[in-house]
């Protein structure tokens, strides 16, 4: 009888728990930020909507995705929250017999206070994020960005380095990409710092800086990418916005740029619109020693210039998973320039005492126009999505030059000989892409496969004059054109996965097979030369470990190799003059580098952020100053492929919350530089240097609800290029912001470069010419923007990056 008692209550116990059981059902939900990029390690809270007690806890993993698993029925709402985004709140979530699984779909993380179905976000972004693959510097909060613009907002974006000619490296690497939208940017050298500088940055939202891309991007590009975010609208309706900024340094800058969005069910419509003058200001002065000459050279360049750029888009929603949009972007400049260069010559024999002076007054008109038309076709269901890009672009740019060079007595009064100069350099540069993209989810990870062809073809005419009693003869010996063509095959196998709870891998491998034949054609026959033809294979594989210690310190480890093709304006081998002694060249027979990189990541509280890396660079292309083999004065700046270029850095951020009214964002990064290379001929570059920067920004919640900010870096002494070393640089900024008419009305006032020590110095010494020099440009201004916005202030439009966006960064004139 006994034993049936107990039968019977172990029965009993096992119906109640399998009926318990029964009635527990699953939620679950996707966490990703705005760009659709997974956020991982977030923390998600399921709250019992009754009394708001803690049911379970869990953390997003390496793909989003959280589960909560054997919840009792009843109704609950969910919290997430990941430092530098807003907390995120999802509510009316019911279990129940006829619910047993709920699938929130994908939750996503926003950077303002808007309204996205049932989530609520509430908190103000940080300035600087660190996630798993990218350090985000969110611009749109920053006041000191007021007035400025693309070249500025880099100068101090962490880790970014902009050097004296304004080449752009990341964490003491070169050969980085700039991205704009997610679409590769096509210029380069004076056409990218005209298209950044002509950028203001009331039209950007952020900026992305990603140093070891994976094997789905290009590989091109050593230092990785920098992507400039524009702003977005964000939900259904129609708004607009339109502003206006001023600055005045030296000179006045100023602008105008308006947005607008409509969206249904079925279409979203969208444009932007830029447009700006101003005047600009940039002064330089070298004492070069050459050959027993010592020759003091002073440019002062001067011009104005005016711009506008443009957007319009279309995206057609076919089915809830397909969509097919039309993007058309472009923009047209004119700059004129007038800058004086004045050489004064003299011999090492002579003490110093001044032989002769060379003035050089160039007068300078330069048009340029883009435009870039992208085909997008999109398809994503829960399990696997396709991308498929057609892009086309033309870019034209046309350059005019005159250049007296007269030499005159020490007195500057009386003309010893004069040679006038002048020239044309036309280029144009059509590309040509074509790429698709896909994944799909597999064996509890993800697999991506993708494939791109692209086509670029440049036409460089430089035409050479004499000018003689006013009329310009052409010289043919002078006289060249050089036509590049380039062909890029690329596929790409990705796959992501969770190994363990706490560890999580990604590899790929990329192939690339580059054909390209550069063909240099002389106007005289006889100085013909065979062309330069280029065909390699690469094999670009990357891995990334992450582990989870614990719910508050995470490591990762990633490895890449990546590849830098030489721009196409350093390909070039024109001679373009600041005068008949000191000019600028590229190199056709420039070999592309390879780069191994390796970073070690820590992340402490998801705020504060160690990374370490090393990279091996071989055939680094890199920037030399050297003396002209014809003219024993003469000296010009040339690009060549150094042997071999080691990198250690390491790099540090944290945001501290100093009071309730003080917060403040610290980037420290360092770094130690080993350039290598034989030229033969006692040509050598043995050159090791240690390099700091130190960025910081306050922000303070003042009275009458008015907001502040001081801002500042300064950057220690390092090198750039293969030899040349600088000196240390800082600057110091300073900003109010006042929102007015229910926060549509945004005034932001800032002065920048307060003590004007923005300027650098420093020292070049290459086979056998010792150059040293110092530049400053119109860095201290005081700036004002104002801009308004109307109608539904949450309109989305279709963000997506397009294909062309890979040839991007080597187009310049």
């Amino acid at each position: 009888m006994e034993s049936i008692k107990n039968q019977l209550i172990f029965f009993l116990l096992i119906l109640s728990y399998s009926v318990a059981y029964s009635q527990t059902g699953q939620v679950k939900t996707v966490l990703t930020d705005n760009e659709s990029m997974p956020v991982i390690y977030a923390n998600a809270v399921l709250y019992n909507s009754v009394d708001s007690t803690i049911t379970k806890i869990e953390t997003s993993d390496d793909q989003g995705v959280v589960n909560f698993a054997n919840i009792p029925y009843g109704r609950y709402y969910l919290e997430a929250t990941y430092v530098g985004y807003n907390d995120l709140r999802k509510s009316n979530i019911d279990l129940n017999e006829n619910q047993r699984i709920v699938d929130l779909g994908k939750l996503v993380f926003e950077a303002s206070s808007v309204q996205l179905a049932e989530a609520v976000i509430t908190a103000n972004r940080v300035l600087v994020e660190i996630k798993p693959d990218r350090t985000v510097f969110n611009v749109e909060g920053t006041i000191n960005s007021v007035g400025d613009n693309g070249m500025g907002l880099l100068r101090k974006a962490p880790g970014v380095l902009v050097d004296n000619n304004d080449n752009i490296s990341v964490l003491s690497r070169s050969g980085v990409l700039i991205y704009v939208d997610g679409r590769r940017l096509p210029l380069s050298g004076d056409d990218l710092v005209a298209y950044l500088t002509n950028l203001p940055a009331e039209q950007i939202d952020r900026i992305d800086i990603i140093t070891n891309p994976g094997a789905k991007y290009e590989a091109e590009g050593n230092a990785g990418i920098i992507d400039i975010r524009l702003k977005k609208d964000k939900n259904l309706g129609y708004n607009g916005s339109f502003g206006i900024n001023a600055s005045q340094g030296r000179y006045s800058v100023g602008g105008v740029n308006a947005s607008g969005n409509y969206r249904n069910k079925k279409v979203n419509v969208f444009g932007t619109l830029g447009s700006g003058m101003g005047e600009k200001y940039h002064e330089t002065n070298f004492i070069n020693r050459q050959n027993n000459f010592i020759l003091n050279e002073n440019s002062l360049d001067l011009g104005t210039y005016n711009f506008t750029n443009y957007k319009v888009g279309t995206d057609f929603f076919i089915t809830p998973k397909q969509t097919i949009g039309i993007l058309v972007t472009g923009g047209t400049g004119h700059n004129n320039s007038n800058s004086t260069n004045t050489t004064d010559i003299s011999s090492e024999q002579s003490a110093g005492k001044i032989d002769s002076i060379l003035y050089a007054k160039n007068e300078g008109d330069a048009n340029r126009n883009n435009i870039n038309v992208n085909v997008n076709y999109a398809f994503s269901d829960k399990v696997q999505n396709v991308i498929v890009d057609f892009d086309y672009g033309i870019y034209n740019n046309n350059n005019n030059t005159l250049q007296p060079n007269q030499y005159f007595d020490p007195t500057s009064t009386n003309l010893l000989s004069e040679f006038n100069t002048a020239y044309e350099t036309p280029v144009n540069i059509d590309i040509l892409t074509f790429k698709v993209d896909y994944d799909h989810d597999l064996f509890g990870g993800k697999v991506g496969l993708g494939t791109k062809l692209s086509k670029v073809g440049t036409d460089n005419t430089f035409r050479f004059y004499n000018v003689e009693n006013g009329s310009q003869v052409i010289n043919n010996r002078r006289s060249n054109q050089f036509d590049y063509t380039e062909n890029v095959y690329a596929a790409y196998l990705t796959y992501a996965r969770p190994i363990t709870k706490k560890l999580s891998v990604s590899a790929g491998v990329r192939s690339e097979i580059t054909d390209a034949t550069g063909n240099l054609q002389a106007f005289l026959p006889e100085l013909q030369e065979p062309p330069v033809e280029l065909n390699y294979t690469n094999h670009f594989p990357t891995v990334g470990l992450t582990y989870q210690i614990n719910q508050m310190n995470t490591v990762s480890l990633n490895y890449g190799k990546r590849i830098n093709r030489p721009d196409y304006n350093v390909l070039n081998p024109f001679n373009i003059q600041s005068s008949e002694l000191s000019f600028r060249k590229g190199n056709p027979f420039l070999r592309p580098e390879i780069v191994n990189n390796l970073e070690l990541g820590y992340s402490l509280f998801y705020r504060y952020n160690l990374k370490l890396s090393y990279s091996k660079t071989s055939d680094q292309i890199t920037r030399l100053i050297a003396p002209d083999d014809t003219n024993p004065k003469a000296g010009f700046i040339t690009w060549e492929n150094l042997a071999e270029q080691e990198l250690f850095s390491a790099n540090i951020s944290a945001p501290v919350d100093i009071k309730k009214w003080w917060n403040m964002y610290l980037n420290v990064n360092a770094a130690y530089i080993d350039n290598q290379a034989d030229y033969g001929e006692g040509a050598i570059v043995d050159v090791q240097t240690f390099t700091y920067s130190i960025f910081q920004q306050s922000t303070f919640t003042l009275p009458a609800g008015f907001k502040g900010e001081i801002s500042g870096y300064y950057s220690g002494p390092g090198v750039w290029g293969g030899v040349f070393k600088y000196g240390p640089t800082w600057s110091l900024n300073l900003g109010l912001q006042k929102i007015f008419l229910d926060d549509k009305l945004n005034m932001k006032l800032s002065m920048n470069d307060l003590f004007y020590k923005s300027g650098w110095s420093g020292k070049s010494e290459f086979n056998g010419l010792v150059s040293e020099g110092m530049g400053q440009w119109d860095s201290r201004k005081v700036a004002l923007s104002l801009s308004y916005n109307f109608g539904n202030s949450n309109v989305k439009s279709r963000k997506r990056k397009t294909g062309i966006e890979e040839e991007a960064n080597r187009v310049s004139n």
